[in-house]
């Protein structure tokens, strides 16, 4: 969790739920954030599943995220994410994030999705999906650079 260390993690290790507490300061005003991280790679898996659908309980906001390089991961948003967030919290705002903004033109991840007839998701992809969904807001971030990070946390208040 890039936004609590503020460093990306050298040698991170995902892990089924990664949660942490931090508080984070807009303008003067404390907010205290509950963070929840759900691996992704594990859904699909019942056990998996029912355990991140129990962490929905008393959610003020969510971050509904997705890859700039991975198209996939775009188009789950709207066929997985958003759906299954509606349905378990009707009426809890949700961010759609962008995520690995720095990718977006390196060369080597733009010729390899080439080969496979994809391209990274656009701006302009993402804020027609926030308006298409009904989301609260859209950022665009990069742990690694760590551009736009703070910005996810200031939206959500």
């Amino acid at each position: 969790m890039s936004y609590t260390d503020n460093k990306f993690p050298a040698d991170c290790v995902p892990a089924v739920f990664d949660n942490c507490t931090v508080t984070h300061m807009y303008g003067e005003d404390p907010y205290h954030l509950a963070l929840l991280d759900t691996v992704v790679r594990v859904s699909g898996h019942m056990e998996y599943d029912r355990l991140r659908l129990e962490s929905y309980a008393q959610t003020d906001v969510f971050l509904v995220c997705f890859s700039v390089v991975s198209p996939a991961s775009f188009e789950h948003v709207k066929e997985k994410w958003v759906s299954e967030v509606s349905h378990h919290c009707p009426g809890v705002p949700f961010l759609i994030v962008e995520t690995q903004i720095d990718l977006r033109e390196d060369v080597q991840v733009t010729e390899r999705l080439s080969r496979q007839g994809q391209r990274p998701v656009t701006t302009e992809q993402g804020e027609r999906l926030v308006r298409e969904l009904g989301a609260t807001g859209y950022v665009e971030c990069s742990a690694l650079t760590r551009q736009g990070v703070k910005n996810v946390f200031d939206e959500v208040r």
